[in-house]
């Protein structure tokens, strides 16, 4: 088991998307903490075409081993045909909070 915490990242169509799918993490207890970022505009090449489109960011906190269970999750509810779903490792943070991540995620 790694239980490394990450910060996951993923862009939403609108904020019943974005409600959705941090609800489905919670419950499923793939995420410790979702927050949502609204007013993101992304500017980006999508089939040959530069378009820009207002997105609610969602920053995920996890951890390494509940990744792919969360990929998944994301993927099946998700509107948009390819995702974003960015991992980035955390390096350091509080070790309180980091305890607390880490213990939300795991399977009681």
């Amino acid at each position: 088991m790694n239980s490394k915490a990450i910060l996951v990242l993923t862009a939403c169509n609108d904020a019943e998307e974005a409600d959705a799918i941090a609800t489905s993490l919670l419950k499923r207890r793939l995420a410790a903490c979702v927050n949502r970022l609204e007013g993101v505009v992304s500017t980006y090449r999508w089939k040959g075409e530069i378009r820009q489109d207002q997105e609610i960011l969602l920053l995920i906190k996890t951890t390494e081993d509940r990744f792919k269970a969360m990929e998944k999750v994301i993927r099946r509810q998700h509107s948009y045909e390819l995702p974003e779903i960015l991992a980035v490792r955390i390096q350091d943070g509080s070790q309180n909070f980091l305890d607390w991540l880490i213990g939300e995620v795991q399977d009681v």
